[in-house]
């Protein structure tokens, strides 16, 4: 059954329940994970980074409590490979989480996949049961909907949530509409038992994800057992939804009610945290999965601030993210940290304050942050950010410079049908709509003096040089040593859609299978 009760009654529940729970515990060496990654946020949609509305009162205070990295990135400009990425420690070109069927693709998830996360990568949570962690996750996956790529198959002892995105609703003889999973089994589908109002936006799934995620802090406190809770809610990916309370709330219309309301359950979650006293034992790291997606603003997608274009693209837009990472006791607040990271960094530092050794049989890359969130450290080492698009390297950043070997935005034929990843912001021989190859004379950009990308350094000059002999060692290394893994994203099927997922014969939601006919996936852009 649903485990859905009201704010107040919750509250009231653990106003009891608190009171329960005795003295605060004491430091233990394993402190609690929490990693929030929002759905197709973006750096421009928080107040702290600038949002001219001021809607994010949450996280604007979780940054004043913790520490702000505005130099985050994720590990490509899509939804799946970016979680695949976050969740392994490695890009997806060596997790597989790729495509090969044409060059310099966006490849993720549908439900038409026959792929998902390989059976030869380790994940988060399976490393983190070496110290006893229970782990959970909360929303979104996107690793596969197959069985042996669900969750529970994969290190996690918990699940609420979807295996895919919340498009539709579907013609079920066609198409079915996606499940929504408790554990193992599912528990009805997306606009079916899980409501989601296209024409209003409402939908309570936000609360219902809040509800999980509080639930399930209480018991391991209880419990007294380490947690990793990943709570992935996907409201902010269009079509967004809100519940209720927070519909017609924002200046923002329908995208800022959803964002209003994910801040609300933020807020709820660090403040959990305190009534439960463990707030000195949890690390929370706040991010999103890939650069606001500009094809559905200003109505369902969100602001880049001042970067360019949004997702899909390995402009900053795509890949740069808001980040936020707070640790009372232990993280100084009000702390501000311009030192490159991205999202597989959290596998390492994850393992790193778990006290688990990362896994020596295979290349990682992620590092370990835990020098600079704990202040023992200014910055790392001089570590690059590489902006993969599929099976290319397109761009890399080193320092404050940004070298572009590929400019893509998207095809002519999709621009010409109304798909426009860079919508006012078209900046000539950059955003380009042919895949423009630029390696024996990189498009390079000082992202301090132009976080824009507007105007690239002269190829004449002598910063051109000097900027391109420290970026070229660099590159050379990095695909010298590059070992792909097999790509998992390559073929389709309708048989292998979410038509008789596990729990639906007690359910009476099992639909009829298709004849198989795989195909190779069509990836537009």
């Amino acid at each position: 059954a649903l485990r859905v009760m009201s704010a107040l009654t919750f509250t009231l529940l653990s106003a009891i329940i608190c009171c329960s729970v005795t003295e605060k515990p004491t430091n233990v060496s394993s402190p609690n994970i929490i990693i929030m990654l929002m759905d197709d946020m973006g750096w421009g949609d928080l107040g702290v980074f600038g949002q001219p509305s001021k809607e994010t009162p949450n996280l604007d205070a979780m940054a004043a409590q913790g520490m702000l990295l505005p130099n985050f990135y994720t590990a490509n400009p899509l939804c799946s490979p970016s979680r695949a990425a976050l969740l392994t420690g490695r890009l997806p070109v060596r997790n597989g989480f790729y495509t090969t069927n044409a060059h310099a693709r966006n490849a993720y998830t549908p439900q038409e996949i026959v792929g998902g996360i390989s059976k030869d990568e380790i994940l988060l949570p399976q490393m983190l049961k070496k110290k006893g962690y229970v782990s959970k996750i909360v929303g979104k996956w996107h690793l596969g909907h197959r069985p042996q790529y669900l969750p529970l198959e994969n290190g996690f002892d918990e699940w609420f949530g979807a295996p895919n995105c919340h498009f539709g609703p579907y013609n079920s003889s066609i198409r079915p509409n996606i499940p929504v999973y408790n554990n193992s089994e599912m528990l009805g589908r997306y606009y079916e038992e899980f409501k989601i109002n296209r024409k209003t936006g409402e939908s309570n799934l936000t609360e219902i994800y809040l509800m999980e995620g509080l639930d399930f802090i209480l018991r391991q406190t209880k419990a007294r057992r380490p947690f990793f809770l990943y709570w992935a809610p996907d409201a902010t990916h269009a079509p967004v939804y809100a519940s209720k309370r927070f519909l017609g709330k924002s200046q923002r219309g329908r995208y800022g009610d959803a964002v209003m309301e994910l801040d609300y359950s933020i807020g709820q979650i660090l403040s959990w945290l305190q009534t439960l006293g463990i707030d000195n034992n949890t690390f929370v790291f706040f991010t999103s999965d890939n650069g606001a997606a500009l094809i559905s603003a200003p109505n369902e997608g969100g602001s880049n601030g001042p970067f360019l274009c949004g997702k899909q693209t390995t402009f900053e837009g795509g890949m740069r993210e808001p980040a936020i990472a707070w640790w009372p006791g232990h993280i100084k607040e009000g702390t501000v940290s311009f030192q490159l990271a991205n999202v597989m960094d959290l596998f390492t530092t994850s393992l790193a304050l778990a006290g688990v050794s990362p896994p020596n049989d295979r290349t990682l890359d992620g590092l370990d942050l835990t020098p600079v969130l704990l202040n023992r450290s200014h910055t790392l080492q001089n570590r690059p950010i590489f902006y993969y698009r599929g099976n290319e390297l397109m761009a890399v950043r080193l320092g404050q410079y940004k070298a572009h070997y590929w400019t893509w935005s998207n095809s002519w034929e999709e621009f010409k049908k109304g798909i426009n990843f860079c919508p006012g912001q078209e900046i000539p021989d950059v955003t380009t709509h042919e895949q423009k190859e630029h390696t024996m004379q990189p498009i390079i950009f000082h992202l301090g003096r132009d976080p824009g990308e507007k105007f690239p350094i002269s190829v004449l000059s002598k910063e051109y040089h000097d900027v391109l002999s420290r970026i070229s060692p660099v590159v050379e290394q990095h695909k010298k040593t590059l070992v792909p893994g097999a790509p998992q994203l390559n073929m389709c099927d309708v048989a292998v859609m979410n038509w008789a997922p596990a729990g639906c014969e007690k359910l009476g939601k099992c639909l009829k299978v298709p004849k198989s006919e795989p195909w190779k996936c069509d990836w537009p852009h």
